[in-house]
């Protein structure tokens, strides 16, 4: 179920347009000192991310405040991009959930499909059970759920928390809910 999502272009685009609405969103508030906000996208080489959408891909949305004087950057939260990761964010979560939900033999596939490394899987996987769970942002939001998510199996545990009907659906509803860790340096960086 989630394994057709890495190789379908439509979640990819999907998550194009919500990170244009945040970028709309950042950019109509303005800047905290009231200036406006002028356009200072920077270039991304992200992996993972189906052939046809990867131009729309190498940019993240950012702004620099045209107030002279501040020159303040806002980089708004993305659905793409995880942080600093060089993969794209659904790739990092589903391809770590598949771990405990695909056969070897298919994770083993996806892998070469997506061009991850296991070596990099692995140091992904680290981060959910380790740094993710260990974090403020987790602690603080765990309690959310009425049953608790399994900290082993993360990020198929959190996925499967979400009530949506859909793979697709429970895949936007988790990158949604990680959207603070996006833009900050909160977490150890993998």
């Amino acid at each position: 179920m989630y394994q057709t999502i890495l190789s379908d272009a439509s979640i990819y685009r999907l998550l194009l347009r919500l990170d244009e609405d945040l970028a709309a969103e950042a950019r109509k508030k303005g800047c905290g000192c009231s200036g406006r906000l002028h356009s200072a996208r920077y270039r991304r080489k992200p992996r993972g991310v189906p052939e046809e959408l990867q131009e729309e891909y190498s940019v993240r949305h950012s702004f620099c405040c045209a107030q002279e004087g501040c020159r303040q950057r806002t980089t708004p939260p993305s659905f793409r991009f995880l942080s600093r990761r060089v993969y794209v964010g659904a790739v990092v979560v589903l391809l770590t959930a598949l771990r405990h939900g695909a056969t070897p033999a298919r994770v083993a596939q996806l892998r070469a499909i997506v061009g991850v490394s296991r070596h990099t899987l692995e140091r992904w996987r680290k981060w959910w059970l380790e740094d993710f769970v260990q974090s403020p942002f987790w602690k603080l939001a765990c309690g959310r759920w009425a049953s608790p998510v399994d900290k082993q199996t993360l990020p198929l545990s959190l996925l499967e928390s979400f009530r949506n009907p859909t793979a697709e659906e429970r895949t936007v509803s988790l990158l949604r809910f990680i959207l603070p860790l996006t833009t900050t340096c909160a977490l150890q960086e993998t």
